[in-house]
């Protein structure tokens, strides 16, 4: 009995954040990816790392070495909502190449993304970054597919010490997804900040506006006690949630873990992991003779 009724809560729930995809906002939501960020609230728009291939483009551009990610979210404790992403930084001599792919859903309903980006610092105070998207969403029993293509482009700057600033815009033509009622995809733009107020603490805040939903509001900070480690806590707002976390480095692999509350809907929690295949620095030759 007790079995039955949890299955039912649990179908009517999905039904719930389902009918939240379909009818609170257009298909192909930008999701947010990365533990790390998640533990922050989501305030990411100044955050520089391989992450940074979803979340403000630029943010590649201060990338200085090889690196893979991959992420895992169990959206309200139920798999049908559940979000997975991976993520390369690819460094060259002209910039970063960045890719990454991301997929929302479950077999009757899902939303994918496919990213190609790349981003150019000028110096160690100034990067931008573009990306180029092809997003698609599915719905099963035969209503099939539909595909678009999206843009999306950066800006990071560091104009003081330990200060970054970014902005960041998607999907800013407004591209179609589907002719019924003249869906689109939503059109986002984010601006933020961090502070590293020392070698231990970093504070985060950003603001969010899809042009067509009332703004957002995050915050987040980063406590470093040890070399290891690494506590998260942040706050969004519309929806209110609340968020923490913490990480692991151990040399070139990063564990992040991390969880969202909702008032209403309960947890999500978010596992991901880093790896950074850094370059080994060469070793000088004492028994060489310098003439």
């Amino acid at each position: 009995m007790y079995r039955n009724i949890y299955k039912m809560k649990k179908s009517y729930l999905t039904l719930f954040c389902l009918s939240l995809v379909f009818f609170s906002k257009a298909g192909n939501e930008d999701f947010p990816l990365g533990a790390r960020s998640s533990g922050m609230g989501n305030a990411s728009v100044s955050l520089s790392d391989v992450w940074s291939a979803h979340h403000n483009q630029a943010g590649l551009g201060f990338v200085r070495d090889i690196s893979a990610g991959a992420y895992y979210e169990n959206r309200f404790l139920i798999k049908e909502l559940s979000i997975k992403g991976v993520v390369v930084a690819l460094p060259v001599k002209g910039g970063t190449f960045g890719l990454c792919m991301s997929n929302f859903g479950y077999s009757l309903y899902n939303e994918n993304k496919y990213s190609l980006s790349f981003a150019k610092a000028f110096g160690n105070k100034l990067s931008a970054g573009i990306a180029m998207d092809y997003l698609t969403t599915k719905i099963g029993e035969g209503y099939g597919s539909k595909g678009v293509l999206a843009a999306e482009f950066g800006i990071q700057a560091k104009p003081l010490k330990g200060l970054t600033i970014g902005a960041h815009v998607f999907n800013p033509t407004r591209a179609k997804l589907a002719d019924y009622n003249n869906e689109r995809l939503p059109s986002i733009i984010r601006l933020g900040c961090d502070y590293n107020f020392s070698e231990k603490v970093t504070v985060s805040i950003e603001t969010e506006k899809d042009i067509t939903q009332k703004g957002i509001f995050k915050a987040g900070i980063e406590y470093k006690p040890v070399k290891e480690l690494y506590l998260r806590a942040g706050i969004g707002t519309n929806p209110t949630l609340s968020s923490f976390g913490f990480g692991l480095n151990l040399k070139n692999l990063k564990v992040d873990v991390s969880a969202n509350y909702h008032q209403t809907l309960g947890f999500s929690p978010q596992v991901g992991l880093t790896y950074i295949f850094k370059k080994e620095a060469k070793k000088t030759n004492e028994t060489d003779t310098v003439f």
